[in-house]
């Protein structure tokens, strides 16, 4: 993205992998800056993807991650019967309540990672065909996780603006921070 993560206190781990988590959360949440639910909804590529059911996506992703490493089951459990429904807003869910509803995630991670003894402390992953048996990975691998994850699509909601009505990632940037690009 094009936002700077100031560097960490001399450290302070947990603080600059929270830094860059929000950094990226920061790339998804200015995408959607200015569109209707409509315009957030469409697809603009041959990709099913779209702002808001990538927005719902990272959210759900996040939450299930956290609740993973507290050992709880995710708030909500996908399979291939729902899986579908990860990528795209259903009845009643709007950009504005998905949004509401990341910033209680977010500050669930947050609580959650400064809270842990150590970022070495682990936990075990599910028992999923896609990870391998009886494996276990730490609090810091989650948070490089979740960067890796929300940056992905980050990059997907970038182009997925710039599609609708040809915004760049720094004309986003500016228009957030109540600035002229250009």
């Amino acid at each position: 993205m094009v936002t700077h993560v100031p560097a960490e206190a001399k450290g302070d781990e947990r603080g600059a992998l929270l830094a860059y988590i929000e950094e990226q959360r920061g790339g998804i949440r200015r995408a959607l800056l200015g569109l209707t639910e409509e315009q957030a909804a469409s697809r603009p590529s041959a990709s099913e993807l779209s702002l808001s059911g990538l927005l719902k996506h990272v959210a759900e992703v996040e939450q299930g991650w956290i609740a993973r490493a507290k050992q709880e089951p995710p708030a909500i459990r996908r399979d291939q019967s729902n899986w579908h429904e990860t990528f795209r807003l259903m009845d009643g869910e709007t950009v504005e309540s998905q949004l509401a509803y990341w910033e209680k995630v977010a500050a669930e991670t947050e609580a959650y990672v400064r809270s842990v003894p150590s970022l070495d402390d682990t936990f075990p992953l599910p028992n999923d065909p896609w990870f391998p048996p009886d494996a276990r990975v730490s609090v810091r691998w989650l948070c490089l996780h979740l960067i890796r994850e929300i940056a992905r699509h980050a990059g997907h909601a970038d182009i997925i603006r710039e599609s609708l009505d040809g915004k760049t990632a720094f004309e986003l940037v500016a228009l957030e921070q109540g600035k002229s690009w250009g």
